[in-house]
């Protein structure tokens, strides 16, 4: 693949994943031996195993998890490389192809596996909790646990089949005709036609010209549109309000939070909290004002970088600023985020076709992880790349706990990838003496846990009022969509930003609604933690690091609660919140006192 031309070259161009750890390509003979594989022993399972699950001994119940356990893995294998190849080439028709093959095939092999876990989650308590106590079964405790909360929930075999076979046609296909729309899509701008990724890149632009035109042409695109992302946006919501009708969910987020093994009341508890304190926005975005020399801020200035903050950063400079303060924290850190760039585990630059943003990909146990990125050389960029490789070592640490319980929930998915963010950000601090310098990495480091934490919760608002207006009013125009997302983002910045009336269309592209509905709460809940986490670091020191590490290599094996204990982490507290947001509001402090000492 070539890459595309960028103004600046970044060193980053020839810096492609390997994808044959998974499969050499997508007419890879082994893909077919593994489909069929995967199916003569689903068949076996269900054979040896149906009707039989409350009958079986600790040690038969242990071998029948660990037979799905296999089956289960490899069928995340074939699925995860469909997905990550068609991500860097959504317009390619045989991965598209693949993919769907595999999301239809998966649907059927689902069918075949759905017996067990309805058979232990419908299996008399008694039984059950003599198989939680058993030491045999002590490996797969936690996995066994969080599957049995979901016994309300469960239909009967029947339906259940029904509804997987016929997700493929429906939320599935909807989540990848978006994909591919947003994929495909270009952006005309100065004479070129831009992808999403690059034309989102120009709101980063120093030249208040270029954003105002740049945040136009994106709009006028997405306003071409809106009457197809409308449709889907309503498609999807009604989908997901008769799946929660039928598992009896009695809200939309009750699935999200029962997934995310943490109650209402915490996240009720988080949202209260940041929504309570959008007065450090507001506050942010009036020091900002006052340093762009504008006399209003528009939602196309929210990004516009300070003057010291036009650094471009090479490919090699921005491995090496972060493997240095990996290292720094724990040598292990370092050691494993290496492999990523000596072993071809990253796929780092924009080229035709590739989508936008940047992910980190688990794959399985068996192998290792994946990440994914538009490296465009911007300081932002040398952060994605830390927060990718936050999770990346968080997924290749967690594979020891199998296909099971490798992943944790969504709340703390984002812990590690936002603790790597800040290591690079204080070794950054560390290192620079400029003044200027420090006040703009200090600003974007500012924006972007306000990104991550009150814009975040923002489209929390905005989820909560879309799925509530859809279940209670019907279908949705573009206009009730629209003025949802302004009341909710209005309410962020108070009187700090004007938002335009182009910007009432802006809730339209984002993924996170469609794909993973309620996915939004977990980076403000992750950015908060590692906050706090940060700050009990700072206070002890090295002996921090060890217990850090363990917790990522736990994984998804026990509660979060209880995981985070280690660290001394109370999540049941709902004054938790508060150290994070206290030290939100003391960057923005720190930026205030840099202001004065450069006018003093």
């Amino acid at each position: 693949m070539a890459a595309e031309v960028n103004e600046k070259r970044t060193g980053a161009e020839e810096v492609l994943w390997d994808l044959s750890d998974l499969y050499a390509e997508v007419d890879d003979p082994q893909i077919e031996q593994d489909i069929a594989r995967a199916d003569a022993l689903a068949d076996d399972f269900a054979a040896t195993y149906r009707g039989k699950v409350a009958s079986l001994e600790a040690e038969g119940l242990r071998a029948a998890v660990s037979e799905y356990e296999a089956i289960v893995e490899t069928a995340n294998k074939l699925g995860a490389f469909a997905y990550l190849i068609w991500t860097t080439d959504a317009a390619n028709a045989r991965y598209g192809a693949l993919l769907q093959r595999l999301t239809e095939w998966e649907a059927q092999l689902q069918q075949k596996l759905v017996f067990f876990e309805l058979e232990w989650v419908n299996a008399p308590d008694e039984f059950v909790q003599t198989m939680l106590a058993h030491p045999v079964l002590a490996h797969y405790q936690h996995w066994l646990e969080t599957t049995r909360r979901y016994q309300p929930h469960r239909l009967s075999e029947p339906e259940e089949k029904i509804l997987a076979e016929k997700s493929v046609t429906g939320r599935s296909a909807w989540g990848r005709f978006f994909s591919e729309l947003m994929g495909n899509t270009r952006y005309p701008f100065d004479g070129e036609e831009l992808t999403q990724a690059a034309i989102l890149a120009k709101l980063h632009e120093p030249d208040r010209a270029v954003r105002q035109r740049a945040a136009l042409a994106f709009t006028e695109v997405l306003r071409g549109q809106l009457p197809t992302l409308t449709f889907i946006f309503n498609t999807l919501a009604a989908d997901k309000a008769s799946d929660d009708r039928l598992r009896h969910y009695p809200n939309w987020i009750s699935s999200r939070n029962l997934e995310n093994e943490v109650s209402d009341d915490v996240v009720d508890a988080l949202i209260e909290a940041v929504t309570a304190r959008y007065d450090i926005v507001a506050r942010y975005y009036r020091l900002k004002r006052t340093l762009l020399g504008v006399d209003t801020l528009y939602d196309y200035d929210r990004y516009a970088p300070l003057p010291a903050a036009g650094s471009h950063y090479q490919w090699a400079q921005a491995r090496e600023m972060v493997l240095r303060a990996y290292g720094q924290f724990h040598p292990q850190m370092a050691e494993v985020a290496r492999q990523f760039f000596t072993r071809s585990w990253i796929d780092a630059p924009p080229y035709p076709g590739k989508r936008s943003g940047a992910y980190s990909a688990s794959v399985v146990p068996s192998v290792h992880p994946y990440i994914f990125m538009n490296y465009t050389g911007n300081a932002r960029d040398v952060m994605t790349l830390a927060h990718e490789l936050g999770h990346g070592i968080h997924q290749y640490l967690s594979r020891e706990q199998g296909m099971l319980q490798q992943h944790t929930p969504l709340t703390t998915a984002e812990m590690a990838s936002t603790f790597g963010e800040m290591l690079v950000f204080s070794d950054f601090m560390a290192h620079e003496t400029d003044p200027a310098v420090r006040l703009a990495m200090l600003a974007q480091k500012i924006e972007d846990s306000f990104a991550t934490i009150f814009r975040q919760i923002a489209m929390n608002r905005f989820e909560h009022g879309m799925h509530t207006a859809r279940r209670e009013e019907g279908e949705l125009t573009s206009e009730r969509l629209g003025a949802i997302w302004m009341e909710t983002q209005r309410a962020m910045f108070g009187d700090s930003v004007k938002l335009t009336d182009n910007y009432a269309l802006w809730w339209s592209y984002i993924p996170h609604f469609l794909q993973v509905p309620g996915y939004v709460y977990a980076y403000a809940f992750g950015e908060l933690l590692v906050l706090a986490l940060f700050a009990r670091y700072r206070r002890e020191g090295d002996s921090f690091a060890p217990r850090y590490l363990d917790v990522l290599r736990a994984g998804g094996s026990d509660w979060p609660e209880k995981t985070l204990a280690s660290l001394g982490v109370d999540l049941s507290d709902p004054h938790f919140w508060q150290e994070g947001l206290r030290e939100i509001e003391n960057l923005v402090a720190q930026a205030e006192a840099l202001v004065a000492q450069r006018q003093g």
